[in-house]
């Protein structure tokens, strides 16, 4: 029989297996980035354009979490890298939008080919099933990982 003592014990090992991910993923991004000369910031929003764009700069700043005026150095850098370009938003042609630029993405796949083949022999180990539980756990850790970012930006 489960007792509340052990139902807390197992949330906690939960909790700190996903600090002990977020750190590990934080140290794979920030490697894979200084291997491409990006700082953490720039690759984390090339990661958002790959992801979720053509985005407007005001926007890519709310999803990254950033001050609007820290963007316009970020894409700058970006632009140069041949990482991205900057359109003319086709709906406002006063706006701009952001896009990725993919000649550069094998570069980020071979980087992370070695992360990529460990979580296929990972998730090799699990049914259909399991598969969807998990997916489904982490999307909805996600999710309350934004809700707490949201209720700290607006405190």
């Amino acid at each position: 029989m489960t007792t509340a003592r052990d139902r807390r014990r197992a949330t906690n090992d939960v909790k700190e297996a996903l600090r002990a991910l977020s750190i590990q993923l934080s140290r794979l991004n920030h490697q894979v980035g200084a291997q491409l000369e990006l700082k953490d910031a720039d690759f984390d929003c090339l990661d958002l354009v790959n992801r979720h764009g053509p985005l407007s700069p005001s926007a890519l700043a709310r999803q990254a979490g950033l001050h609007p005026a820290t963007m316009t150095g970020i894409l700058d850098r970006l632009e140069r890298g041949g990482w991205i370009a900057r359109d003319r938003d086709p709906g406002d042609r006063r706006a701009v939008v952001i896009r990725a630029l993919r000649d550069r993405n094998q570069e980020v796949f071979a980087l992370f080919a070695g992360m990529n083949t460990a979580m296929d022999a990972l998730c090799a180990g699990y049914d259909e099933a399991q598969l969807t539980l998990i997916g489904e756990f982490l999307e909805r850790c996600t999710e309350a990982g934004r809700a707490a970012t949201d209720d700290l930006a607006s405190a």
